[in-house]
Order: structure tokens, then sequence, then C-alpha cells
């Protein structure tokens, strides 16, 4: 076996002083970034990859993309903060563009996805009392199980990840998944959403779901799944909030949201951030109607880099990034081939157990019992990637996720799918010492 990347002495060090300075809130694949322009990747030692992690979606239009680049940089000769009691001259044309681009009559900036979750929770608390009239302090805002909105402590409240809650509670009351007596309820299932709100929709204000679940590990909506939340939330008066966070801006095909590439139908609330601006800035929007909007009242809600014209310069030249280059287009031809190679993969060999996805994003189950035979895991599998020039990262414990950025070219897939091929052949036939860098770079944890 010829390994492309047997050596990084550089990202030893450096992930060794991490190790001792930063906190232990991560457990990285040992990739040291120094370079990266579109989809190629150069370590510190000088290693070339392929990104296939697209920073959890936030760089679809690919590193460094120069059109983005050069608006950022233009902005920071000219303003770069002004904070919310003030306002700049970016921000109105920001607003205008955004609500027509994503098809909504108003928008609250903020910087990162959990931010704006959290700030779901408030809108959707806030127009159960304001507009539907809930008792105050009874309003509930639903999420499904298995879900990912963020780390922040209200979003972590509905989480069902043991490991995001150990040792965080008390939780916010009163969000989440739980309904009745302890029921959870699953994504994909209508009739336990009608159950939930038949009990208890006089007091549900909102529900959020995940268009595609990403965390759990790349779970599409089931057909009519998202079109039945619609039509459901209609009969009980409820808002529905669609978390595109990582599934949006052509992620899962030919139309801008998850939800308009799986379903007919339109949320009351868009959530939104990491590759509306491209990469080169933090941004997240939560967009909804006039009437849903004015439920908040004015300075109850903001933060200080929200809005900023660095944020709103880097999201106003993405958003034409996307039209320029048609990126939708791409993921609608190179989609399917990158899922139709992974599924033949998961024909051929034993290492893969199931193939999901979407659009230009793979959840690929690997058989983490048959790894256990040689002591490994799914990080090994990550790990040869790795060694082959493939950048990818395990989610949880039985899942490698394929996500690269939407300017991927057919020799690209091809690419990692002959990486991908390769280790299914011979991974099972090392030992974990024969990886590059998994004796190295065992202590980060896996």
């Amino acid at each position: 076996m010829t390994f492309k990347i047997t050596a990084s002495p550089k990202s030893l060090e450096l992930l060794l002083k991490e190790r001792t300075y930063s906190a232990h809130n991560y457990t990285p694949v040992p990739i040291v970034f120094d370079t990266a322009s579109g989809i190629h990747v150069t370590d510190v030692d000088g290693n070339e990859y392929l990104d296939f992690g697209a920073a959890y979606s936030a760089v679809n239009t690919g590193h460094n993309h120069p059109k983005i680049l050069e608006a950022v940089r233009a902005q920071y000769e000219k303003c770069s903060l002004v904070g919310r009691g003030f306002t700049h001259s970016l921000y109105a044309q920001f607003c205008e563009e955004v609500c027509k681009a994503f098809g909504f009559e108003r928008v609250l900036t903020l910087n990162g996805g959990g931010e704006a979750v959290e700030f779901a929770i408030k809108l959707c608390r806030a127009w159960g009392y304001v507009k539907k009239k809930i008792p105050q302090d009874e309003a509930k805002v639903m999420m499904v199980a298995k879900n990912y909105h963020g780390r922040l402590l209200g979003v972590t409240s509905g989480s069902t990840n043991p490991t995001a809650r150990v040792n965080y509670g008390p939780f916010v009351p009163k969000v989440g998944p739980a309904y009745g007596d302890g029921k959870l309820l699953p994504f994909n299932d209508l009739e336990a959403l009608e159950e939930c709100f038949e009990l208890e929709g006089d007091k549900i204000a909102g529900i959020i779901i995940e268009s595609i679940q990403g965390e759990a590990g790349i779970f599409p909506p089931n057909p009519g799944y998202l079109d039945g939340v619609r039509a459901l939330c209609d009969k009980y008066n409820i808002l529905w909030c669609a978390d595109e966070v990582q599934m949006g801006s052509y992620r899962c095909g030919t139309k801008r949201w998850g939800y308009e590439n799986t379903s007919k139908s339109k949320p009351d609330v868009l959530i939104t951030a990491k590759s509306i601006s491209g990469g080169l800035y933090p941004c997240s929007v939560v967009c909804s109607s006039s009437e849903i909007m004015d439920s908040i009242a004015p300075n109850s809600h903001g933060a200080t880099y929200s809005g900023s014209p660095i944020a709103c310069a880097a999201t106003l030249a993405a958003l034409k990034v996307y039209e320029e280059e048609n990126l939708g287009a791409n993921v609608a031809e190179q989609g399917p081939h990158m899922l139709a190679e992974l599924a033949r993969l998961s024909c051929m060999y034993d290492l893969i157990e199931q193939v999901r996805g979407v659009g230009l994003i793979a959840g690929v189950d690997i058989n983490v019992e048959l790894l256990a035979q040689n002591s490994m895991s799914v990080w090994h599998v990550c790990m040869f990637m790795r060694a082959m020039g493939i950048a990818c990262k395990q989610v949880h414990d039985r899942t490698v996720r394929f996500c690269p950025p939407l300017t991927v070219t057919r020799d690209q897939i091809d690419a990692m799918i002959s990486s991908f091929e390769q280790c299914c052949q011979t991974l099972l036939k090392l030992q974990p010492q024969d990886i590059p860098g998994v004796s190295d770079f065992h202590f980060l944890g896996h």
C-alpha cells in the first residue's frame, strides 16, 4: 500500500501545543491547514489534500473565493465595525437583497448558526405570546430527536445527544423533542407529530427542524414529510422554522434551500448561516414575515458584530457568486455521481453498511463491529483517507461525512472515490499503527 502522506512533523508539533493550551472541546482529524483555495488545502508540512469537509458546509463557494475575498478586503479599507448602536452604508442593501433572494419580508442578522437558532426560539415564544395568546411563560418550542442546532444553552436544552448535554444542566424548559409523558418526537414521523400537536398544540409556539438532519448522520426527509409538517403547523397554528444552517445555499440541489429541494412547502421562519457569506466572515440570518417579526420588541435582541460591514460585504458578494457560477447546477450534475459511486462501493465492500445523502452531501455508515475486530474505529477510516490526501470527518461513532465545496469537479469526486475504495479494500488487512499518523496523533482522542 502506497500512501500519499506519511509524515507531518510540524503538524504534530502544533497539535501538541494546541493540546497544551486549548480547551479540549474538539477532537479534530490531524490536518493543520496552512493555505487553502477552492477545494485544495495545504497543511503546514506542505502536504496537499482535497477538502471533503468544507468547514461543515461553510465554504460552499470554495476556500478564499477571489470575488468574495476582494469584497471583504475593499470593505476593510472603508469601515469594518460599527456595532448595532449605529448603522452603515451596506446594511439596507444587505437586508433588501437577502429578503428578496431568500423569499421573506424581514431579516434579523447574527453571527453563527447557534445564535440564529437561539433567536428563533425567542421569536417563536414572542409570537406565541403576542399573536397566538399562549399564557405567559407557558410557550413551548418543539424540536425532533437526534437534532443538531448548535452548542448554546437553549439549543443544547433541546438536544438528545448525551455528549452535548453532560454536566451542562439545568436546561431551558419547554424546548426540545419531549412531549406527552416523555415521548421523544422523531424526525420523519408525521403520525407522532400530529399526536404531539393534538396533545399540546395550544401551548406550542413553534417547531424547529433541520430540513436534512446533518450531525445525526445525513438523514434526508421522507417524501412528503416536510409538506406534512407544513400542513400540521397550519392546522394547529404553529410556526415551522427550517434550520438551513448546514444544508442551505444550494448544498442539496438546484434550489437554494434544502426544504425547496425536498418539498413543495415554505416555512414560516428560515434560519441559515455558514455558507451565506462564503466562509470569509461569520454571518447568520433569521428570516420571516413582517407579521411574525413584529412580535419582538426593539432593543430586545442583538449582537455587536451582527450585520457588520464585513459580514454584509462578504454575504452580498457570495450571493452573486452562487448565481453567476450557477453552483446549484453543479450540485445537480456532480451530486448524483458522488452518491451513485458511494452506493456502488457499498454493494461491493462489507466495510460500508449504508449510504445516505442528497445533493453534494453524503453520510456513509461504517461497519464498526468489523473495524473493532482490528481494534479500529471510524476515526481510522478518516485517518486512512487523510493519508490518501482526502480531508473528511466522522459523524459520531459510525458515519463518515463527505461534503465538498459546491465547486467540486467530476475528477475530484473520482479521486475521493478511488481513495475510499482503496480504504475499503485495504483497511481491514492493516494494523492500526500501519496507517500513517495513527500512532503520532492518537493522543487527540477519537
